[in-house]
């Protein structure tokens, strides 16, 4: 399946030339367990402005016969919204030398072929190709052990981060809102932040 599709890249304000196609991904994937996500693309399109406006944030995305079926993005700290700043500068980090790992979602049929480590390779090489960066992070939701929703096959990808070298940070937790499937008003999630140094 791999020959079929087609990878691009973009930066900055070149991101709005796929808003909208990352959106719609965005709500198709985000939907499943234990995102739960009752997305809008008019939310979505106000939201991915934060990646348009930054000039260092970077999208890679993964086509198939021109559909976006896969995306993954990443932004400098600074640039991101104050929930996701605040658990570092409350813990005293440099903020200006960390960069923020965004979604990194692909559509079930696309899973399994590499390109979940394709998505960390990519975003990796672009925070370090600016020099200054020493840790990325991301955040995943963090939905209990219980939680109603949660499917009686469900992995979760600590593992697979583990193994890219991502340490779960506890201490750095941030709170976000978004509705649930079935909500007409945003509720707010648990996010747990992982961390990993960047070698040069």
């Amino acid at each position: 399946m791999t020959e079929q599709l087609t990878f691009a890249s973009y930066k900055g304000v070149e991101i709005a030339s796929v808003v909208e196609a990352l959106g719609a991904l965005r709500i198709a994937v985000f939907h499943d367990y234990p995102y739960l996500y009752e997305g809008s693309l008019d939310y979505e399109k106000e939201y991915l402005q934060i990646y348009v406006q930054s000039e260092r944030a970077f999208l890679f995305a993964v086509f198939d016969k021109g559909k976006m079926v896969g995306a993954t993005t990443c932004i400098p700290l600074t640039d991101e919204a104050a929930e996701v700043r605040k658990p570092f500068e409350d813990a005293g980090f440099d903020i200006s030398t960390i960069f923020y790992f965004g979604e990194s979602i692909l559509l079930p049929e696309y899973r399994g072929l590499g390109l979940g480590h394709r998505f960390f390779d990519e975003r990796e090489a672009h925070a370090r190709s600016f020099g200054h960066y020493n840790l990325c992070c991301f955040c995943s939701v963090d939905r209990g052990n219980n939680h109603p929703a949660k499917p009686a096959d469900y992995r979760p990808n600590d593992a697979f981060w583990i193994k890219r070298g991502y340490v779960k940070e506890p201490a750095l937790q941030s709170t976000m809102e978004w509705p649930d499937i079935g909500e007409t008003a945003s509720s707010s999630k648990q996010m747990i932040f992982w961390i990993k140094p960047l070698d040069h």
